[in-house]
């Protein structure tokens, strides 16, 4: 498989290479070990940061909308980290729950249930 583009100013190209077992890995859910029952094998443990997830969530509902920088400076504070803040908006980005818009200096974020 090859990928070629371009992300920002930088050009990409990326080749992938597999065997076909590997393909087939790809394609196939992987069988669940000894012992465990199918449906034990598809349930998820809960995540660590479903709190502060469910809080995230809770800064734009309550705001209804928020410009980027400013549910960014939140999210920082709420998770304690710039790091952390931003994998919390990027997750908002791309929920179901969320529209984003083009403002004029920066995205404007929508809560939309």
């Amino acid at each position: 498989m090859r990928i070629r583009g371009q992300i920002g100013d930088w050009p990409v190209d990326l080749t992938i290479e597999l065997e076909p077992e590997e393909w087939a890995q790809l394609r196939r859910p992987e069988a669940p070990a000894l012992g465990q029952t199918a449906a034990a094998a598809t349930v998820a443990p809960p995540r660590q940061d479903d709190g502060q997830w469910t809080a995230a969530r809770d800064v734009l509902r309550l705001a209804g909308q928020m410009s980027g920088p400013e549910l960014l400076d939140r999210l920082e504070g709420l998770a304690g980290s710039t790091a952390a803040g931003k994998r919390l908006l990027v997750r908002l980005r791309h929920s179901s729950e969320v529209k984003v818009e083009s403002g004029v200096d920066a995205p404007v974020y929508h809560w939309v249930g």
